[in-house]
C-alpha cells in the first residue's frame, strides 16, 4: 500500500499558511480583514505530496478534509460498471479537491495526480469550527462551492448541446481562462491530461478528439506540439461556440 507523504506545518516550513500563500485569492478568494485571514493559518494542518498517477483519495474513502492544490494538477474520475474510466473533472493549482465527500461523508470519485503535485490539507471539522468564529469565512467557502457547481453546470451544457468541435473549443478556452487567472499566458500552455482523458471528460471518442485537434491546426486556430498548445486565433475558437456550423 502506498504511504502518503505528509509534511506537518512548522514555523520553518516554506510559506504555506493561508495568510502568506500567494494562492489564497485563487483557492479561497477571501474578502476579509488581515486579522481574519491570519486566523486561516489554523486551517492548514499539513502539506501532502502526491506523485504522478498516484491517488490523493479514492471513491469510498471516508471524507475528512478538502484540499487546496498548491502545485501541480489532478483529474477526478469514476469507474463505470464495465471497468471504463469516466473523467469528471480536471483541477489545477489554486483550485479545490474533495468537495464531493461533503454530503455523504464518503468520497464519490477518485482524485489522481496528473503530475507530481502538492496539496494543502484543510480538515473539514476545523473549517466548520472556524466558520463559527471568523466572520465571513462560511460565506466565502460557499462561494468556492458555488464556483464548483457553476463549473459542473458548464460541463453539462457542453455535453448536452454542443457538437464535438464546439466542445473542444470550449474546453481550450476554459483552460486558457484558468491559466490566465494564475498569471500564465492565455495563449500558450501545457495540457497535462491525455487526449483520451479529454475525450472521456467531453463525452467524445479518442479518434474524434484527435480529428478535432487536427482540424483546428489546419484552420490556423491552434498549434499543437504533443501536449503543448498555442492558441493562434482565440476569436476563431470563440466564434465556433457562439456561431457553430450547421449540423451535418
Amino acid at each position: 500500500m502506498q504511504m502518503k507523504a505528509t509534511v506537518p506545518i512548522t514555523v520553518a516550513s516554506l510559506k504555506v499558511a493561508c495568510s502568506q500563500c500567494n494562492l489564497v485569492e485563487l483557492c479561497l478568494p477571501f474578502g476579509m480583514s488581515e486579522n481574519e485571514i491570519d486566523r486561516l493559518d489554523e486551517l492548514v494542518g499539513a502539506r501532502r505530496k502526491i506523485k504522478r498517477q498516484h491517488h490523493l483519495y479514492r471513491a469510498g474513502d471516508p471524507f475528512e478534509a478538502i484540499y487546496a492544490i498548491r502545485a501541480g494538477s489532478f483529474k477526478t474520475n469514476v469507474l463505470l460498471e464495465d471497468g471504463r474510466e469516466q473523467v469528471t473533472g480536471f483541477q489545477m493549482t489554486g483550485e479545490m479537491l474533495g468537495l464531493d465527500g461533503i454530503s455523504t461523508e464518503l468520497h464519490s470519485c477518485n482524485a489522481i495526480a496528473l503530475e507530481d503535485s502538492e496539496v494543502c490539507v484543510i480538515a473539514y471539522g476545523k473549517l466548520e469550527e472556524l466558520s463559527r468564529v471568523v466572520e465571513g469565512l462560511q460565506h466565502q467557502f460557499h462561494k468556492v462551492m458555488s464556483r464548483e457547481i457553476v463549473r459542473d453546470h458548464g460541463v453539462m451544457t457542453l455535453l448536452g448541446s454542443m457538437r464535438a468541435e464546439e466542445r473542444l473549443a470550449a474546453f481550450l478556452l476554459n483552460m486558457s481562462q484558468r491559466f490566465t487567472a494564475r498569471g500564465f499566458s492565455a495563449a500558450e500552455f501545457h495540457l497535462r491530461m491525455t487526449r483520451e482523458e479529454i475525450g472521456s471528460y467531453l463525452g467524445l471518442k479518442l479518434e474524434t478528439v484527435s480529428r478535432a485537434f487536427s482540424k483546428f491546426q489546419e484552420e490556423g486556430l491552434i498549434a499543437v506540439q504533443q501536449k503543448h498548445i498555442r492558441i493562434l486565433n482565440i476569436c476563431g475558437l470563440k466564434k465556433l461556440i457562439h456561431h457553430p456550423s450547421p449540423r451535418g
